[in-house]
């Protein structure tokens, strides 16, 4: 099955993804070598960057669909934004509809704030839920509200919320990571879905894979899961299949946490 990134800022000249086509088209090629054969194109839908216009997404992200083609690279791309709660709250149904996922009106990628979260934040999530829609919060792991009440995040997950984690966040190297920490605590708690790169340009953050193969050290069958069959659900706005189940890893010898601690 194919490999989705379903959070990438791809569209060129937009927000603060690729400044021009050709920034875009190597960040493409990035993409499509680490193994990604599908992308949604998420551009900000925020107060800062007030350009990006839902109405041109679908006709900008099939002008770089047909120039990826010429250029010989294997990379489909979807329709989608990366929606501030705020902005989502506000919009027509038609400019919702035309950030969602495809454009399909079904699925929505919401952005977790940076700073502290409203105590209203779970009643605007469900001011979109009841407009139909399925909510992926985008990079959870960062928002310093989770990660001091992991618990909160929880129960958005029990309402039917979906979490996707970020690449760089489970492979991060610094152990001390706060957003490493949460970010590997969803996966093995089963509470994260997605695994995407968030990638804004030439990737700086860690590509994919590294994600994947993070996240296969804890749980190898949930991390394919999160980047295939999952996004599959969310693109075509089908029920999100079951998840497989891992076995817990083995707990490691001291001799071989030495090893990998030296190891990085």
């Amino acid at each position: 099955m194919v490999v989705s990134d379903l959070h990438v800022h791809l569209l060129p000249g937009l927000d603060d993804g690729p400044a021009d086509e050709d920034e875009a088209i190597a960040l493409a090629a990035q993409l499509a070598g680490d193994g990604v054969g599908r992308v949604a194109t998420t551009p900000h839908l925020r107060a800062d960057y007030p350009d990006v216009r839902p109405d041109e997404l679908a006709a900008r992200t099939a002008a770089l669909e047909e120039r990826l083609q010429r250029e010989g690279i294997a990379l489909d791309l979807v329709t989608a934004g990366e929606v501030a709660i705020e902005w989502a709250v506000a919009a027509s149904d038609e400019d919702l509809r035309l950030v969602s996922y495809g454009q399909r009106g079904q699925d929505v990628l919401i952005e977790t704030p940076y700073g502290p979260l409203p105590a209203i934040f779970e009643e605007l999530l469900f001011r979109i839920t009841v407009r139909g829609y399925r909510v992926l919060l985008g990079h959870p792991e960062r928002n310093h509200t989770f990660q001091n009440n992991p618990e909160r995040l929880g129960r958005l997950v029990e309402t039917g919320v979906l979490v996707q984690v970020t690449a760089s966040a489970l492979a991060s190297s610094e152990r001390r990571s706060r957003s490493r920490r949460l970010a590997r605590d969803l996966l093995r708690d089963g509470q994260a879905h997605v695994i995407a790169s968030d990638a804004h340009g030439a990737i700086k953050r860690a590509a994919l894979s590294r994600g994947i193969a993070a996240a296969g050290e804890l749980a190898p069958n949930r991390a394919q899961w999160m980047v295939t069959e999952a996004p599959e659900a969310i693109l075509t706005g089908a029920p999100l299949p079951e998840a497989p189940v891992d076995q817990p890893p083995k707990r490691l010898g001291i001799l071989d946490r030495l090893r990998r601690a030296r190891a990085g």
